[in-house]
Formats: structure tokens, C-alpha cells, sequence
């Protein structure tokens, strides 16, 4: 086809593209030029002015300096009225000025000045197109594609066209290929492409051949958009005129149209030219027969063209790309069943090379198109089914939808779906547990991940170090100390996990937080049962819960428990510090077990421990004011004597 002679000129061609089409452009043209500019309404002919009289050279030259000074400040809408002034009178500034006013005008990135730059330009071509430089049409071309104005930088080029205004193709076809792919205006593209082609050839001029990108944009246009075989082989028969070398993208386009057709004698032509032109990889062909046939719905054809990839291709597999797996999917879910799918991935495995990575298999790919395109109910569905056909994937098929259920925090599922994915003999690395674990307590469903957590210790893997204190932190903030006992009862025993006093503290502090006493203490019991030596956090948690509930009796006891733990040096037992000295102080002297406080102050006092004794003379203060020694003589004689002791120590009695 490319190696075909084709004559020079183009002969004469059925209209393809409808009055309605142009039209159409017409109206996208003059939307971008309402209302500012121009107008689609007519409007009654107002009575001829007398024809303006030419500026004399004095005038001339002043508007000429206006212009120029305008630019220079910036002063925008000055320099369009000393235009407009001079072009109304028949004259116009010199080139330099009337370049700098467009580039200007095409610079400022608003719709206003880019109608005013793009009037310009086509006025500058109908009147004097010699004062236009090229720099100057290509820096307008590019404001319209950042702008996204497809229309009038298609009319831009016919008036260039018209006007006999010659550029070299690559000063604007790249622009105007972006613009055609942002907007997918292929027919408009397509007259331009035609026309541009024609002037090459009519006038001899090399400059104006087209490169690929521009070939394959016309190409494109034909084979997807207008579904055309003769204007997209008069594409093809143009690229053979210019000594245009087609790539990969080309064929594929071409394969696209051929299979849509039905024209496969026309498809084994091509892969005989792709080998010709020494293109190895037939990926490009594969595509595109399988987008052409899911579109007409030929999903055998589909699957068949599937197979063949796989018994032609190396142990890499076919590699398709994500796009083309959702058009399988799409296909098949529109004009098949989960069956069908199901069964293509069964016989591609069966068909792929025994060390092809997992990732490169076309179930994982339609797995993977099913999450992507948010079908997640149905991906499961393929696999259930695969699963009672006896046949199961590779690890990484179910991963791609554990992280999509991760995602959506459908944590219940997720956790089934590991037990699933278990019982089939399949094992889960430690950071895919991981981020399953984190969705679970991030949506609160502890229960799944405990499930996640025991699952990960029945596949005894090494490293749970990071899913255990993803537990034990979501459920400290959350307030859950119940669960984080079971939890921890569960797992205590468990050498792959290193449990610490740190982690029995967490929760008493948690039950003493939400004033749950007994199960605070019931765990300090439980803890000293396993042999975890409490430390002073411990009793610090405990002390401040006991406080807040008035339950001073019970701080009594702790103290008593604690001096016999208080560690001299601090490496073993009870770290007596400033924090547990204050605690204790404060609870003991509002509950008036005054003995006890001394104890407590004798004790820091032998430890060098410095005390504030201001809060404790408030703390008598408010509870004790009434408290009269006389009285306590009478039925306490030590009581009154630790009275006592503790107002001196305090400074009360003065």
C-alpha cells in the first residue's frame, strides 16, 4: 500500500464530509467571537458614511507612536484603538509593530484579547499578508491550544490557505494536532490535512509535507472517528506521495477500521507489511483487533485473538496495556457473562508460559480492569466462579482487589477474601497485612482486623511488629481497652511479637481513662500473673483513676504495694520520681490518710526528691479545714500525731 506509485494530484472525491458538519464549525467559530467582536444577528445597514478621508503623514506617525507606547506600557485596550484607527483609515503600522501588537495580544492568556488577536490576524491576511511574520501566526496557533479554541484555529489556516499564505508545516502542525486530540475535531482536521496535502503537491512545496504525527492524526480521524476505508487509504496513499514511513501507531489505526469491517484478508496484508518494514512486536495489531471486535460485539473473535497473542508471544506474555483490558471487560459484561470471562482467563492460563510473572497475565489484567473500573462485586464473582471450575490465580489477581476493598474500606470482605485466599494455599507478604490492617482499624472494624491478625500469625509470617501496634494504637485511640486486653491475652505468648510493660500500661491507663477501676486492677493482676513487673507509669495510671472516682482507700493500698517495690538506683522495681511522689501526695492527703503521707514525704525526702508543698496545704485546705486535733486526741492518738507532722511539714501551724 505504502510501496504503491500514487499519482501527484489528488482526483476528483466524493464529498464526504455534510453541510450540517460545516455549519456547525461555523457556529463554534462565531460562539468564539460573540459577542465582543463580531455578531450572528444581523443588524439594519446603517446609512453609507461618506468614505474616510486617508491620514495625512503627521497623523499617521502619531498614531504609529500611541501604538508604540501602548505596548511598551502595556497599556492594552490604547493599543487596540490606535489600531483600529489606523487600519479603519486604510493604513497600517509598520511590521514590527503590527507582530509585537498580535504576539501581545495572543500573550495575555484571556478570550477577549485572543478574539482581538485572532481578528487581527485573519484581517492581516485578507489585506496585507506580507506584514504577517510566521513567529507571529505560531505564537497565536499555540494561545488557541492552551486555550482549547479548536474552531477558529482551523479557520486561521483556511484563511491562510485561501490567502495563499504558505508556512512550513512544522511552524504550526503541531499545534493544531494538539488542538484536534484535546477536542477529538478529527473532521475539521481532516479538511485541513486534505487541503494542506493538496497545495504540497499542486505547488511544489516541500516544506509543507506533513510529518507522521500529523499523518497518524488524519489517520486516526478516519479509522475511529468517520469509520471510513477510502479516506483513510487516501491518508495512507499521501504518506507513500511524501516518502512517509508509517509506524506501529499507523497500522494499528488501519488494523482497527479492517477488523470493524470485517476486511481480514486486509489485515494479514498489513501484518505482512509490519514484518516488511521490520517491526517485530505485534502487540499494536492485537489491540486494535480486539478493541475493533469488542465494539461490533464479536467477543469470540475477541478471545480467539486473545489466544493467538499468547501462542505467538515469548514467556513475557502479550503485555497489554490497561485500556485494552477494560475494553475486554466492557465487552464482555455488555454482550456476555461472568462465565464467559471466567473462562477466557481459565483457557489463557492454560495457553501462558509456566514462568510468566504474575502481573503480566491476562487474568491479572482483567482482574485488575474489573477494580479499575469500579466493577469490584464482579471481580469477585470471576474468581468465585473460577474457583468452582477448580482453577485459581496467581497471588498477585487477588491483590489488586484486596487493595481496592482497602480502599472503599469494604474491611469485611477484605478479611473474607484472605481467608480465602489461604485456604487455597496462597500467602500474603507482611505489607500487604499491613495496609489491610490499617484500613480495618481506620474504619473501625476491629473485628476483621483481628481476623487479619490471626490469619497472619497461622502463615507465620516473621514480621508483625508493624500490624501489632497498628492494633494496639487504633484501639488506645478509640478507647477500647476491653479489646485490647483480649487482644493482648491472645497474642502474649506469641515469640514472633515483643510484648513490654508498655503494652499492659496502655491499657490500664485506657480502663482508668474511661473509670472502668476494677478492670484497670484486674489487668495490673493479670500482668504481675505473667510476670510483666509494673513500673511507675502503672501506678500513676492507677492512682489518677482512683483519684478522680474519690476512692482514696484504694490509692492507700497501691502505696502500700509500692514501697516495697521502690527501686534505689531505678534499674529494677519502681522508679519513685517527682510524678508518682506528687500523685501520691495529693490523693493520699485528700483522703486523710495522713500516716501514709508521711511515709510518702520521708521517702522523697531519702531520695532527694524535691516537693512544691503549696498544693498540698490547698488540697488540706479544702477537705480538711474543719479538722480539729483536740478531737482526734481523744479517739486517734497516731492519727493526730500524723496531723500534726504534716502541718508542720506543710507550714500550717504558723
Amino acid at each position: 500500500m505504502w510501496r504503491r506509485a500514487v499519482a501527484v494530484r489528488f482526483a476528483p472525491q466524493r464529498r464526504f464530509f455534510s453541510t450540517s458538519e460545516s455549519e456547525s464549525e461555523s457556529q463554534t467559530l462565531y460562539s468564539f467571537l460573540q459577542p465582543s467582536l463580531f455578531s450572528l444577528k444581523p443588524t439594519p445597514s446603517p446609512p453609507r458614511p461618506q468614505s474616510p478621508k486617508p491620514l495625512q503623514n503627521p497623523a499617521l506617525e502619531d498614531l504609529e507612536s500611541a501604538l508604540n507606547t501602548s505596548l511598551s506600557t502595556n497599556n492594552t485596550d490604547e493599543a487596540w484603538k490606535s489600531f483600529k484607527a489606523l487600519t479603519t483609515n486604510s493604513s497600517f503600522p509598520s511590521k514590527s509593530l503590527t507582530n509585537s501588537l498580535i504576539t501581545h495580544l495572543a500573550s495575555l492568556h484571556d478570550l477577549y484579547n485572543l478574539k482581538r488577536a485572532f481578528a487581527s490576524a485573519v484581517f492581516l491576511l485578507e489585506k496585507s499578508p506580507a506584514l504577517l511574520d510566521f513567529g507571529t501566526v505560531q505564537t497565536l496557533l499555540g494561545s488557541m491550544s492552551s486555550a482549547n479554541t479548536a474552531a477558529p484555529a482551523f479557520a486561521l489556516i483556511k484563511c491562510m490557505f485561501k490567502n495563499r499564505y504558505f508556512m512550513p508545516f512544522h511552524t504550526w502542525g503541531s499545534a493544531i494536532v494538539e488542538i484536534t486530540r484535546k477536542n477529538r475535531s478529527f473532521v475539521a482536521f481532516l479538511r485541513v490535512f486534505n487541503e494542506n496535502c493538496r497545495i504540497a503537491i499542486d505547488e511544489k512545496l516541500e516544506f509543507m509535507k506533513p510529518d507522521l504525527d500529523a499523518c497518524n492524526v488524519a489517520l486516526e480521524g478516519c479509522c475511529h472517528d468517520l469509520e471510513s476505508v477510502s479516506e483513510a487509504e487516501k491518508v495512507v496513499e499521501m504518506m507513500s506521495v511524501f516518502g512517509i514511513r508509517p509506524d506501529e501507531s499507523s497500522f494499528g489505526f488501519l488494523t482497527y477500521l479492517y477488523a470493524l469491517k470485517g476486511l481480514e484478508e486486509k489485515i494479514v496484508e498489513l501484518e505482512g507489511l509490519m514484518d516488511g518494514f521490520g517491526f517485530s512486536s505485534k502487540r499494536v495489531i492485537y489491540s486494535n483487533l480486539i478493541n475493533a471486535y469488542v465494539k461490533s460485539g464479536n467477543l469470540e473473535y475477541v478471545s480467539r485473538t486473545i489466544f493467538r497473542s499468547l501462542r505467538e508471544a515469548d514467556e513475557q506474555g502479550p503485555n497489554y496495556s490497561e485500556e485494552t483490558y477494560c475494553e475486554v471487560v466492557k465487552g464482555f459484561l455488555k454482550n456476555g457473562t461472568i462465565k464467559d470471562l471466567a473462562s477466557l482467563i481459565i483457557e489463557a492460563q492454560n495457553l501462558e508460559a509456566s514462568s510468566i510473572v504474575v502481573d503480566r497475565s491476562i487474568g491479572y489484567g482483567i482482574i485488575s480492569a474489573c477494580v479499575s473500573l469500579g466493577f469490584l462485586d464482579k471481580a469477585h464473582s470471576i474468581l468465585d466462579e473460577m474457583n468452582v471450575q477448580g482453577v485459581s490465580v496467581g497471588l498477585g489477581v487477588y491483590v489488586s482487589i484486596l487493595k481496592a476493598f482497602s480502599k472503599e474500606h469494604r474491611t469485611a470482605e477484605a478479611a473474607q477474601l484472605v481467608t480465602e485466599i489461604s485456604s487455597l494455599g496462597l500467602q500474603l507478604d507482611s505489607d500487604c497485612y499491613d495496609t489491610l490492617i490499617d484500613a480495618s482499624m481506620s474504619s473501625q472494624d476491629f473485628q476483621s482486623a483481628f481476623s487479619l491478625f490471626r490469619d497472619m500469625r497461622e502463615a507465620r509470617i516473621p514480621d508483625m511488629k508493624g500490624s501489632y501496634l497498628t492494633v494496639m494504637t487504633g484501639l488506645t485511640e478509640n478507647n477500647r481497652p476491653e479489646l485490647m486486653a483480649a487482644f493482648l491475652d491472645e497474642i502474649v505468648e506469641d515469640p514472633r511479637i515483643e510484648v513490654g510493660t508498655h503494652d499492659w500500661n496502655s491499657i490500664i491507663h485506657a480502663f482508668c481513662k474511661v473509670g472502668r477501676l476494677e478492670d484497670a486492677r484486674r489487668t495490673l493482676r493479670r500482668m504481675i500473673f505473667l510476670q510483666f513487673e509494673p513500673n511507675d507509669q502503672t501506678y500513676l495510671s492507677l492512682i489518677n483513676g482512683y483519684a478522680s472516682a474519690e476512692k482514696y482507700f484504694s490509692v492507700l493500698m497501691l502505696w502500700n504495694e509500692v514501697k516495697r517495690r521502690i527501686s534505689a538506683d531505678g534499674e529494677k522495681g519502681v522508679k519513685f520520681d517527682h510524678n508518682l511522689v506528687d500523685a501520691f501526695l495529693y490523693a493520699l492527703v485528700k483522703g486523710g490518710f495522713f500516716d501514709a503521707v508521711m511515709q510518702v514525704v520521708e521517702k522523697s525526702q531519702e531520695m532527694k526528691i524535691f516537693v512544691d508543698k503549696w498544693r498540698y496545704k490547698q488540697a488540706f485546705m479544702e477537705v480538711h479545714k474543719k479538722l480539729r486535733v483536740t478531737k482526734l486526741r481523744k479517739r486517734n492518738i497516731r492519727k493526730m500525731e500524723a496531723v500534726i507532722a504534716f502541718k508542720n511539714w506543710a507550714g500550717l501551724n504558723a
